[in-house]
């Protein structure tokens, strides 16, 4: 980091990574609270893996079609408003469960409404480390590791408090303290970024229209599709979110309640698991510059998929499963800031709206369906037998990146032509986009 550098110039670094530590506060408190709240009210592992499919599917849809309207709208205000309306949704949960109005399909048409808001806004914070990294004097893959290892740590917290007051108060009134963050980091991004270059919409730029609408998706699908490093690292990671979303949603909670004793056994798994990651990215950032990426990636997948499902489904008590999940959060520590440092240096900046957003919305794709087959799995044939078999599924989807050359690229990926599949030289001017 440049020492010459003003504090102002840092500032709207630091809020962005503020606001992610405590946006994904809330989400980590989500992500345990509501489906604990399903098996509490209905002890159905089905209803559950509906609920995560009905918080799921509008994510898709969104991050599918969100990367022009966050150009149009302004990156900063799309993150504000998706915290905005997140947490009015979500606090709309306990405060109808305690008026008695509470039904099934209001929590799942709730958990719609953020999931169809929360990509957007995941979108938007995600495009603007690049600039606000260059702005502060951060290299970008440390950056990267910054951001991962803030996100890594919010989640940390996330568990570990989640997990204790779902036992004290109840898995609906945590719910609050969600609401709570997302407004938290809404002010975090509208009072840290205003007035920054490159957060604000650029209207001299960006046409409007359903026409020009279409095109500028288009650009950034078209874009994903010709590079084989990007549309490789959509395909594993949309088998990988499925996978990753029957465990999170459906199977880990199950496994808990039926074998490890309770919420605090998920919050104490749950938060080893992020402060492993955590310490794994923060060692990334400090080795990135020397470490070559695809053999770091490869070996870290490796560790990060199959094993927890295996020790799940062969063992019933907590610390085989505390012990993995640390080891995993360690390796997992390394994934997403080399994917998104490589996804940045591939990506043109006139184009990273819509091409991250493609890229989340297809690797996303499968996420929905995995809580629905999760669910119904356990459901019809016994936890052991789901577990076991999704671990099998989750080890040859990590070997991908040992049988496909493309991901050698990591090491040192291709930018594109937007329109084509024709390379240029890395770090000349990006091709010119019709916006």
């Amino acid at each position: 980091m440049d020492p010459t550098l003003t504090v102002a110039e840092r500032r709207p670094l630091a809020a962005l990574l503020a606001a992610n530590v405590v946006s994904d506060t809330g989400s980590a408190v989500t992500l345990m609270g509501v489906p604990w709240f399903v098996l509490q009210t209905t002890g159905s592992a089905a209803d559950a893996g509906v609920v995560a499919f009905c918080a799921m599917l509008p994510v898709v849809v969104s991050a599918l079609a969100a990367g022009p309207v966050v150009d149009r709208v302004g990156r900063r205000r799309v993150s504000v408003t998706s915290d905005i309306v997140c947490g009015l949704a979500v606090g709309a949960v306990p405060l109808l469960q305690s008026a008695g109005m509470l039904r099934f399909w209001v929590l799942c048409t709730l958990m719609g409404v953020t999931g169809l808001f929360h990509a957007p806004g995941d979108t938007a914070r995600g495009v603007l480390l690049p600039a606000l990294a260059q702005r502060a004097g951060v290299p970008l893959s440390r950056a990267a590791g910054f951001y991962d290892g803030a996100s890594r740590c919010a989640s940390t917290i996330g568990s570990a408090v989640g997990g204790v007051l779902i036992a004290v108060l109840g898995a609906s009134h945590v719910l609050v303290v969600d609401a709570s963050t997302f407004a938290a980091s809404a002010a975090l991004i509208a009072s840290g970024l205003h007035g920054v270059a490159g957060v604000e919409p650029r209207p001299a730029t960006v046409k409007q229209g359903l026409r020009a609408y279409r095109r500028a998706l288009g650009e950034g699908y078209r874009y994903m599709l010709a590079s084989p490093l990007l549309l490789g690292i959509c395909l594993v990671s949309m088998a990988a979110q499925g996978l990753d979303q029957g465990w999170s949603a459906v199977l880990l909670p199950v496994h808990v309640r039926d074998n490890l004793g309770g919420a605090p056994a998920l919050g104490l798994v749950e938060a080893l698991f992020c402060a492993g990651a955590l310490a794994g990215a923060l060692i990334y950032g400090a080795i990135s510059g020397r470490a070559r990426r695809w053999p770091l990636y490869t070996a870290a997948f490796l560790i990060v998929g199959a094993p927890r499902f295996f020790v799940a489904g062969l063992t019933g008590t907590v610390a085989p499963l505390a012990a993995m999940m640390t080891i995993e959060g360690l390796a997992c520590g390394a994934i997403n800031p080399i994917l998104a440092t490589a996804t940045y240096q591939t990506v043109p900046d006139e184009l990273q709206s819509r091409v991250l957003s493609a890229m989340t919305g297809s690797a996303l794709m499968i996420a929905p369906v995995g809580g629905l087959a999760a669910g119904f799995l356990a459901g019809s044939v016994g936890l052991t037998a789901t577990l076991l078999t999704a671990g099998s599924v989750y080890l040859l989807v990590t070997l991908c990146p040992l049988c496909f050359p493309a991901w050698k690229q990591l090491d040192g990926p291709t930018r594109l032509n937007s329109g084509a599949a024709t390379p240029v030289v890395s770090g000349a001017a990006p091709a010119s986009v019709e916006q």
